[in-house]
């Protein structure tokens, strides 16, 4: 996968339905940072009116892992992704649309060289920030990612 905003977002389509029809979309990536949007609609809302927090941990995870299948796919090996383990804090009503970045790329190749190079699993902490319209914290999201290398 290139890391074309346009085939990330076709890929979601593809193996993340869930995440598409609920509105999660790339908007950008680089090697250094990720950005993704939500907007808040009937079909992803929670009881509260404002955007269910699965959904909001779908457009996180989604800058986070994004990266990480960037920076795999540039190392030429085979390697597995998965998410071990997430922490969430949510700091207000998420309403509008919400942005989510993660500035974090810097870390995962370092990750990935370290289970090249000692053929052992590795995992790293990468955080992405949910910020509103008026430019004020929703949500803050950590997902632990569990590298590999594939035999």
């Amino acid at each position: 996968m290139a890391n074309s905003t346009f085939r990330i977002n076709v890929f979601l389509f593809l193996k993340l339905p869930s995440a598409f029809w609920c509105g999660v979309r790339l908007q950008s990536i680089s090697n250094e940072k990720c950005v993704a949007t939500v907007k808040h609609r009937w079909l992803n809302q929670n009881p509260f009116k404002s955007i269910y927090f699965a959904v909001q941990a779908m457009a996180a995870e989604l800058t986070t892992g994004a990266l990480v299948m960037q920076q795999i796919k540039a190392s030429g090996k085979n390697i597995s992704m998965l998410v071990a383990n997430n922490k969430a804090n949510f700091t207000k009503k998420a309403t509008g649309r919400i942005t989510f970045t993660c500035h974090e790329g810097h870390f995962i190749e370092k990750a990935i060289h370290n289970t090249i190079t000692s053929g052992k699993g590795e995992t790293i902490w990468l955080k992405s920030i949910g910020i509103d319209e008026k430019g004020d914290q929703v949500s803050e999201m950590d997902f632990e990612w569990s590298l590999k290398l594939k035999s």
